[in-house]
């Protein structure tokens, strides 16, 4: 039989490689605003939402919060290394008011998240109640990111087209929520990372099912349209596989 250790960990790992690719997947974009110098319509809000995001699960994923969940903590380290190495990219090449919103939401965000943290040491006593805490809003956090695949599968019913979310993404959107549900099922049960990444599964598969009923299908304005349409970037982050188009 095999050992359920073993087998979390094997799961974990498949999940951290698909989760460091989904983190990686922006890179083209950020490359082509170093290449222009420029950051054009292009909004950095998802990638500081991811900041918060991953912050959250770095600390869920920390022994005095959460024992064993060092592939949580290490992958969402590394997606924190990433999400401001866009930033700084980002701040690089945007103009003064670009600037400032980066800075104040990030300022923003370091406050409330050291204020969640000192709570939570000082106030809290035991990883089942730090557990329950940090569990809750990281998965309120990371629940609301997917709001914003919604609205591109909207997007896709109304124009009956597929155009607007990308095939390979949406795979990789479901195999990393699918993987990382496997995960948190098998013993040791981590309810936190089950909720949040079964949502991320069904919406992968929702956007499968949308993908299937209509990717033979052509919006009559689809030529029209993307004489109009100017790429604002695609975000691909976290432990949780949020999409955000």
């Amino acid at each position: 039989m095999v050992n359920p250790a073993i087998a979390r960990n094997v799961v974990g790992i498949i999940g951290n490689v698909i989760s460091f690719g989904l983190f990686f997947s922006p890179a083209p974009t950020f490359y082509g605003i170093v290449k222009k110098k420029s950051v054009e319509e292009f909004k950095p809000d998802p990638y500081i939402a991811t900041v918060l995001n991953c912050a959250f699960w770095v600390f869920y994923g920390m022994p005095f919060v959460h024992p064993n969940s060092i592939l949580v903590l290490s992958i969402n380290s590394v997606g924190l290394v990433f999400e401001f190495f866009y930033l700084t990219i980002y701040y690089m090449y945007a103009n003064n008011k670009g600037r400032k919103k980066v800075l104040i939401f990030l300022l923003i965000e370091l406050i409330f998240f050291a204020a969640v943290a000192l709570v939570t040491m000082l106030a809290l006593h035991g990883t089942k109640k730090r557990s329950l805490v940090v569990g809750i809003l990281s998965d309120i956090f990371n629940v609301m990111m997917y709001v914003s695949p919604l609205t591109v599968m909207a997007k896709v019913i109304k124009t009956k087209s597929v155009k607007y979310m990308p095939f390979w993404l949406s795979v990789a959107n479901f195999l990393n929520g699918l993987c990382w549900t496997t995960y948190a099922l098998i013993h040791p049960f981590d309810l936190f990372v089950l909720i949040s990444n079964g949502i991320g599964a069904i919406s992968g598969l929702v956007q499968l099912m949308l993908y299937a009923c209509y990717c033979s299908c052509k919006s009559e304005k689809d030529d029209d349209s993307d004489l109009n349409l100017k790429p604002s970037g695609v975000q691909l982050s976290n432990l949780n596989g949020t999409v955000a188009v």
